[in-house]
């Protein structure tokens, strides 16, 4: 493999069963070239961010090994939002699959077609909580370490979903 980079993906969905939309796409993740599923989140459950007559979203996070660039590993990302039958419609709207490139490694992008850190990563809850199952001690480049974060972002509407359990209410 070529030299390694770690990457976080942000996962949602809330159109044709969510909860197996994040499963199959974490496995398509794992299966893309260079690339490695080293860790994923649990799935959590949240209101919807953009119009509020859309069904409750389900989020997730996954952290990657990848051999591949950040410009590539985003288009490997929308080519698997293609295959989820990924609809870009209405702002913030309902969709089948939502992948975000959170992080990459420690790297700080600012160009035309991306941006990283993700710009909403820092106030999403449900981005930081799942992030936070992943790594407790990570430092969102650019901006302050995620403990810091959370510190300052409630967990107000995020349901963690436990297979074979209930959920439960996260607490901050």
């Amino acid at each position: 493999m070529a030299d390694l980079k770690v990457a976080y993906i942000g996962l949602g969905s809330n159109l044709n069963e969510p909860e197996q939309q994040l499963l199959r796409a974490f496995e398509e993740l794992d299966a893309l070239p260079e690339t490695q599923l080293l860790a994923r989140s649990s799935l959590y459950r949240n209101p919807p961010m953009g119009p509020a007559e859309q069904p409750d979203y389900i989020n997730a996070v996954a952290k990657l090994e990848t051999g591949l660039k950040p410009e590539d590993l985003l288009v490997a990302m929308q080519q698997i939002e293609q295959a989820h039958d990924r609809r870009r419609e209405v702002h913030w709207g309902p969709r089948s699959l939502d992948l975000d490139l959170l992080l990459y490694d420690q790297v700080q992008i600012n160009s035309d077609t991306l941006t990283v850190p993700h710009p909403g990563l820092i106030d999403r809850n449900f981005v930081l909580y799942p992030l936070a199952e992943l790594d407790t001690e990570l430092n969102i480049p650019g901006v302050k370490p995620l403990a810091v974060l959370l510190e300052s972002c409630p967990a107000e509407g995020l349901v963690k979903l436990e297979e074979g359990n209930p959920p439960t209410d996260v607490g901050c």
